[in-house]
């Protein structure tokens, strides 16, 4: 057994003529090979296990955790390290970047499950008039995120007036190859790319901008209380490696038995959040936390792509009870429509995955009326079969 541990961006080469796991924190992903010869580029795993930001193809993550068949032979390239940016900005400056009004300036995709987080949870904390951000095109080209003021709610960088994203990454660091994903959180202060990662950018937008919220109500927004950490940090270690990632392992599994594995892992935690969910209005009880953020920004892409597009069709978010009226009832929580745009949603994926679409025809439906009543916050539950099961 060959076992690598992966906290930090690191660059392994795995040889070795018996199994092989990744250990990545928390979670192994088993790796069976005959002879695995392999440059596995991780540069995005983390002790918070946050990885793939919105990629093109995420081919190094996916062949290192989807190679499942004995001798089989390694197709893919070789990609280099990447540079990853992970600094923090603090409330009193002590890390080296002070919150302030007029300084951050944020890059997302609307379509990206990872950049949509980052949306919410300024909008959730009143933070619209203190941080900008700009959207990229929807569509992704070879040379990756765009700007393109042609589409509708994308704009020029309004810092560099660059064409392509990377370009500010090659600015802050030059020479940069790594991946260039969204979202990124920019100090225009310092002209430094403060942070990549979504999860982190998320508790700093929850903690560390208090004193510019919009009013009170707005501050008093905590979607990561230091009472209930445990608990949202339990339910983040499986929603993360087999929902939120889990779409993604289905999409791009080149093998039917990676697929397959990968299917009946997302839909077994799809069943397990639906049984939560059927006991409480939120993830963690009776509270709006990170934790349901983050299971958000899938949810909300699974019926219109995610059940299509990445053949997780067995079943849809409108066929869980629980689920679906969860999903509505985000969707009808100030801050959550207002950033989710199903158009960039539909056209980045179908356009822009041409390996898994290759005419890049994008699909008409689903119509799914996400205004409809939802009941949660009359604190209804329904069980399996859709019929109604009380209150809690």
């Amino acid at each position: 057994m060959f076992r690598v541990n992966c906290s930090y961006a690191t660059t392994h080469r795995l040889i070795n003529n018996t199994n092989c796991v990744l250990s990545f924190t928390t979670h192994q992903f088993p790796v069976k090979s005959g002879r695995l010869r392999r440059l596995a580029y991780i540069g995005q795993i983390f002790s918070s296990l946050e990885i793939l930001p919105c990629l093109r193809i995420p081919r190094c993550y996916f062949s290192a955790i989807d190679m499942s068949k004995a001798g089989q032979k390694d197709t893919s390239s070789t990609v280099p390290p990447g540079t990853i940016f992970r600094n923090w900005i603090t409330a009193d400056g002590s890390s080296g970047y002070k919150a302030e009004k007029d300084r951050y300036h944020l890059y997302v995709s609307l379509a990206c499950p990872w950049a949509h987080r980052t949306l919410i949870t300024r909008k959730l904390k009143g933070l619209e008039d203190v941080i900008s951000y700009t959207v990229v095109d929807f569509l992704m080209p070879k040379e990756g995120w765009r700007f393109n003021p042609e589409v509708d709610k994308c704009e020029k960088d309004p810092i560099f007036d660059a064409k392509y994203l990377k370009e500010i990454y090659q600015k802050v660091s030059p020479g940069y190859e790594g991946r260039v994903s969204v979202p990124v959180l920019f100090d225009k202060k310092t002209n430094q790319i403060v942070n990549n990662e979504s999860s982190e950018i998320i508790r700093m937008f929850t903690k560390e901008f208090d004193e510019f919220c919009a009013d009170d109500q707005k501050r008093a927004v905590d979607i990561y209380p230091e009472e209930l950490r445990p608990q949202i940090d339990a339910i983040n270690e499986w929603v993360f490696p087999f929902i939120n990632i889990g779409v993604y392992r289905c999409g791009f599994a080149k093998e039917q038995e990676s697929y397959d594995k990968a299917v009946e892992n997302l839909f077994e935690h799809l069943d397990k959040a639906e049984q939560v969910l059927s006991k409480s209005r939120y993830l963690v009880g009776d509270r709006l936390t990170e934790a349901d953020v983050r299971l958000y920004t899938t949810l909300a892409r699974f019926d219109h792509v995610y059940h299509g597009h990445f053949k997780c069709n067995k079943k849809r978010i409108i066929d869980y009870p629980n689920l679906w009226g969860f999903l509505r009832d985000l969707y009808q929580t100030p801050g959550f429509a207002e950033t989710t745009n199903f158009e960039h949603i539909r056209k980045h994926y179908m356009m822009s995955h041409l390996h898994v679409n290759p005419f890049g025809i994008v699909h008409m439906g689903p119509s799914l009326d996400f205004n409809s009543s939802h009941g949660r916050n009359e604190k209804e539950i329904w069980n399996s079969s859709g019929t109604h099961a009380g209150t809690f």
